[in-house]
């Protein structure tokens, strides 16, 4: 059987963490900030997990990771 390939789009948008999970950005910092609050953009702009609902498909895209 030939080796996975790893899905390059997937692999700039995801990190493993030393736990195993997956580090993800948020959405909604890039534009229209005006309507935006401080504090709301204080924590987009912090990264966070990615849902455990989702982890399994993240890690179909990068089998190697």
């Amino acid at each position: 059987m030939p080796k996975m390939k790893t899905n390059r789009s997937a692999a700039k948008r995801f990190e493993k963490t030393g736990s195993g999970k997956f580090r993800r950005r948020r959405k909604n910092l890039r534009h229209i900030l005006t309507k935006k609050n401080a504090k709301r953009k204080r924590r987009l702009g912090k990264a966070t997990l990615v849902d455990r609902t989702n982890e399994s498909a993240v890690r179909r895209l990068l089998p190697y990771v």
